[in-house]
């Protein structure tokens, strides 16, 4: 894990001071975060990152990781569709089973919950713990990292009864916030410039990367990562390479992922889409192992054009790893992806398989374009994505809420 001065060279050295100084205000004070997996989507990517962050600057952080069975993980995936506008009945038998899980977790972390200074209480899933906690001692954030713009009215209902009982609520974009009786704080997911998945890679690693799945540089490819879910919208990718194809018979396509131990569709879609590529040989689907992060910062280097092309996105940290890299995302017009990409500018946003079709071979043909929107993509996500931006928002929230202040923080 980078040390936080190794950030300096990327943000500036007033950056890393200013990080230090708001610190200050906290060093000692116990914050947990939990959600409800340690591995696949952005969260778990996120934490692994802030965390060591945290403590390195004198926090006192953990991260805690909730159980629950194949029947609470089938609830809360139903929550998770449900509060992203799908017409989904949840029966009262699952509620019981999530209610039931998490008063089970509530009892594994009551001690450490009780006497933290700030609990960050990720998504859905583990959301109702702070039912089984009414003598906590600190500060509780319910931080929602998926949309929930036009959620379903029952279910978003149901959730809003544990909701408003937190001291603060955390949304990615001000589309995606709900009315609460608490304050409610903006803060933009982000990725580590330093970390495997980001970092700078030789040539010939990014080649031998490509030689390894048989998949030849020298011929265009399309390459979306993404876990295996039907909001990735994996079957609209393989209809736009198939749109591009026969205008470009030598196009390729790379679908590289995995699942969520979370997420019990991941297997589903993944079945999916393997039945739609058909036996075409240009096709690849990479089902990567969750520790994957250098071989998808490969792919995302070498690939000609990067989609992330999804129906329904809470912000989409592919697209940030993507435009790091200097390359500029064709993405679907919705949630966080309009937040990175600039049409015509960082990227181009896209509604239809047909559209991204023809965004990838105007961005095949006109390459100098192409390369200019790559370079105004990499210092837009500089400016406004990188781990050291979302790490001062943290900072900023649990101070602002351990002291009451509600304008402005004063750095000495």
């Amino acid at each position: 894990m980078a040390k936080l001065e190794s950030y300096s060279d990327i943000v500036g050295e007033d950056v890393i001071n200013y990080l230090r100084q708001l610190a200050e205000l906290l060093k000692g004070k116990k914050v947990v975060h939990v959600n409800s997996t340690m591995t696949g989507g952005g969260v778990a990517e996120i934490l692994t990152r802030l965390v060591p962050l945290m403590r390195e600057l004198g926090i006192n952080t953990e991260w805690r990781v909730i159980s629950g069975t194949d029947e609470f993980f089938k609830c809360t995936k139903d929550m998770h569709n449900a509060l992203q506008g799908s017409p989904i009945i949840i029966p009262e038998s699952l509620f019981k089973v999530y209610e039931k899980t998490n008063a089970e977790n509530a009892e594994k972390l009551k001690n450490e919950l009780n006497s933290a200074d700030v609990v960050f209480i990720h998504d859905p899933q583990p959301a109702s713990l702070i039912k089984f906690f009414p003598q906590r001692k600190g500060k509780w954030i319910w931080r929602c990292h998926i949309d929930i713009s036009r959620p379903s009215r029952y279910v978003w209902k149901y959730l809003r009864n544990f909701v408003v009982n937190y001291d603060a609520s955390v949304f990615s974009i001000v589309d995606f916030a709900q009315r609460l009786p608490h304050p409610l704080y903006i803060i933009p997911p982000s990725i580590d410039p330093l970390s495997d998945k980001n970092r700078d890679l030789d040539k010939k690693y990014v080649s031998s990367v490509y030689e390894k799945f048989n998949i030849d540089l020298k011929n265009p490819v399309i390459l979306q990562v993404s876990r295996f879910d039907r909001f990735k919208d994996p079957l609209g990718v393989i209809r736009s390479y198939k749109l591009v194809k026969n205008f470009i018979p030598n196009m390729q396509l790379v679908l590289a992922g995995g699942t969520a131990t979370d997420d019990p569709e991941g297997e589903i879609v993944y079945e999916k889409v393997k039945a739609s590529s058909g036996d075409d040989p240009d096709i690849h689907i990479l089902l990567l192992p969750p520790d994957s992060n250098t071989t998808i910062n490969a792919l995302q280097r070498g690939a000609d054009i990067i989609l992330q092309k999804s129906i329904k996105e809470g912000f989409g940290l592919t697209v940030t790893e993507a435009m790091w890299k200097a390359k500029p995302v064709i993405g679907g017009n919705v949630g966080g992806i309009k937040l990175q990409v600039v049409n015509h500018h960082t990227g181009f946003l896209v509604n239809t398989p047909e559209g991204a079709a023809l965004r990838i071979r105007y961005m095949l043909h006109y390459k100098n374009k192409t390369e200019e929107m790559g370079e105004k993509a990499k210092e837009f996500v500089r400016r406004n994505f990188l781990i050291t931006r979302h790490l001062r928002d943290y900072l900023t929230l649990m101070v602002s809420l351990i002291y009451n202040i509600e304008e402005r923080i004063e750095i000495k």
